[in-house]
């Protein structure tokens, strides 16, 4: 075997768990597609010493200091096979290249599916928002708009106030049961039922909602959670266990971070339904130290 370790993803969890691996005096290939879920923001927020800083520049230092350890390749490509063999895994790589390790590291994140309203997409990480800790606060003090697309929508809305003034859309389709009522009235929620149908504005900023009754609403930025996929199929070529996440499959794993197969760990948004960046280093983290300590013997 080239490489006692292989992690498939150069992200946040990613580089966190190659971090702890390489530290261990470890042989490690991380593979790097370059397409990272968080591409469409501008900048991380909240991520403790990191704050306000473009991704770029994230994933750049983080790969530069990773760098300065001999026992680490980093190489940019897409995997797009893996498979176990006896107690080795064999990992191919897009363009015909093939590389063996002892463990494996998923950190592939996942693929967001927005609801298909005109206007919405082109917006997404800059003026259509998925967590108010991540990006809340460049916002705040408008008119915000939570957009309902899953039973979880009225929780998100009772949130929001905190940032600016807050009107919930059912979109027709998630309508507050009595106590959610209660709550998002207490909370100074609007709610409106007339379905969000166009956003308006010059893109990526935004400026209202048109609904489908014809109302034009003023809004700064719309809240809205999109259902999740694995952007990887390899986990599933693995054979490894899903659970149903709050917005699309997660990667079942145990406390250790290691997947139902022996010798795969998850780390990241696959494996969690709570996406933030720093929960997603911490997980890296926890993959990074326990896929070593599985190296003992």
């Amino acid at each position: 075997m080239s490489y006692e370790v292989i992690v498939i993803g150069g992200n946040f969890a990613g580089l966190s768990a190659a971090m702890q691996l390489t530290r261990a005096r470890r042989r490690v290939l991380l593979v790097d597609a370059g397409a990272p879920r968080n591409r469409f923001s501008h900048a991380s927020h909240g991520f403790l010493g990191q704050d306000g800083q473009t991704l770029a520049a994230i994933m750049g230092e983080g790969k530069r200091q990773l760098s300065l350890y001999s026992n680490i390749t980093l190489r940019d490509g897409k995997v797009i096979r893996a498979q176990k063999e006896g107690e080795e895994f064999t990992i191919a790589i897009e363009g015909g290249s093939e590389e063996r390790a002892a463990r494996l590291i998923l950190a592939t994140g996942v693929s967001d599916t927005l609801p298909d309203i005109p206007g919405l997409g082109d917006r997404w990480g800059r003026s259509v928002l998925h967590c108010p800790y991540c990006h809340g606060y460049e916002v705040s003090g408008g008119e915000l708009g939570v957009l309902a697309n899953n039973p979880h929508s009225a929780h998100s809305a009772m949130m929001i106030p905190d940032w600016g003034t807050t009107t919930f859309f059912t979109q027709g389709l998630f309508e507050p049961d009595e106590e959610q009522l209660a709550r998002l009235t207490n909370r100074g929620v609007r709610i409106d039922r007339s379905p969000i149908v166009e956003l308006l504005g010059d893109s990526p900023k935004l400026q209202a909602v048109r609904l489908a009754d014809g109302r034009i609403v003023p809004l700064n930025a719309v809240f809205v959670a999109p259902k999740t996929a694995m952007a990887s199929p390899i986990a599933g070529q693995l054979g490894c266990a899903f659970d149903d996440g709050v917005f699309g499959p997660v990667i079942r794993t145990g406390e250790n971070k290691e997947t139902s197969v022996k010798g795969v760990f998850a780390a990241g948004d696959v494996a969690s339904s709570m996406h933030n960046g720093t929960l997603a280093s911490a997980s890296g983290v926890l993959a990074g130290v326990h896929c070593h300590q599985s190296l003992i013997v």
